[in-house]
């Protein structure tokens, strides 16, 4: 237990740039508890102990802002960095080397009692406030931006945007990156396709219309002559 505690802290000084000293991470890292008491409540939901382990995982949602069902099974060196608001379902898992913002759900879109929520692989980053839900999977090395909705499975070492989720990079390496900000966005790449081919048009209207003879453009004149007729 000793060294996966260890572990937890060199993972938050290796994924958060913020961390000063150990006892500041210790002490002050809300996802680091809520990861260490869902690892104690995940112990006593094996063992049927499901009401003790319910109770400590309500108790880890007041004190952290986070809620992990007793039965999520998570992997090693799981960070949540600023975790308020995250929510990890029953069926949940989640593998090793994976960081995610505050906001962030995997839920469900089931009342059956099997499988109903996400899979997520290994070095996977999850941006703020994404949701995932249903029994999807998301790859190694995957990446999903920040107020994603994502209701289908994601390739390994793609990046993820947009309502509903929509691949935009193929294929990235498969290391943790915190450059949210140089995301696509593809509305924007949309929006600028758009304008790109009204610029094409009217140029093309432009040299139709000089290349117009005199008779052409007089038609329409005619034509509204024909009309009033």
């Amino acid at each position: 237990m000793f060294n996966t505690i260890r572990e937890d802290i060199r993972t938050a000084f290796a994924k958060d740039p913020a961390a000063r000293s150990v006892p500041e991470v210790i002490f002050c890292y809300a996802g680091l508890h809520a990861v260490w008491l869902h690892r104690v409540s995940h112990f006593l939901w094996q063992h049927k102990l499901h009401f003790l382990s319910r109770l400590l995982s309500q108790f880890s949602r007041l004190l952290t802002g986070v809620e992990i069902h007793p039965a999520a099974k998570i992997g090693r060196r799981f960070f949540i960095d600023h975790g308020g608001g995250v929510v990890i379902g029953e069926t949940a898992e989640i593998g090793n080397d994976v960081l995610i913002y505050q906001g962030v759900v995997l839920g469900g879109t089931s009342l059956s009692k099997g499988k109903r929520h996400p899979t997520i692989g290994n070095n996977v980053v999850i941006g703020s406030a994404a949701i995932l839900l249903g029994p999807i999977t998301v790859g190694n090395g995957a990446m999903i931006g920040a107020n994603s909705v994502v209701i289908k499975s994601v390739a390994t070492g793609v990046t993820v945007v947009g309502v509903p989720g929509r691949v935009v990079e193929d294929k990235r390496k498969l290391v943790i990156d915190l450059e949210h900000g140089k995301l696509p966005d593809p509305v924007n790449e949309a929006i600028k396709h758009l304008l790109e081919e009204q610029a094409r048009l009217e140029e093309r209207i432009k040299r139709l219309e000089g290349l117009a003879s005199p008779s052409c453009s007089d038609a329409p004149a005619e034509l509204e002559g024909l009309d009033r007729k």
